[in-house]
């Protein structure tokens, strides 16, 4: 597995633990809290793998980019949270450092 697409799994599975977090009600609630478990464990094993072949800087700030993006998204989409000029604006800047930082990257 190349090192961006671990990389975007990874930060896939930051999306999932995060929607998972808010299900499990602070670990309360079983499936949800292990579901959440789960997706943490995959998003730092998928990590580890990117880090063998990107440089560290990168690939977190990616990752968490990624992570924080893809929440704000659902966030929108489904539970309702606002799309305001400036959140779409904060979150265009998001990507666009991602993008950045993967274009300016040799791996």
């Amino acid at each position: 597995m190349s090192g961006w697409l671990a990389l975007l799994a990874a930060g896939l599975m930051e999306i999932v633990w995060a929607v998972g977090l808010k299900h499990s009600d602070g670990f309360t609630r079983f499936w949800p809290a292990l579901g959440t478990l789960v997706a943490i464990l995959a998003s730092f094993g998928l990590m580890s793998i990117a880090l063998k072949s990107l440089p560290f800087g990168t690939a977190y700030a990616v990752w968490t980019g990624i992570g924080a993006a893809g929440s704000i998204v659902v966030g929108m989409a489904v539970y309702g949270e606002p799309a305001t000029a400036v959140r779409m604006l904060c979150l265009t800047m998001i990507v666009a450092g991602m993008i950045g930082l993967k274009l300016s990257t040799p791996a």
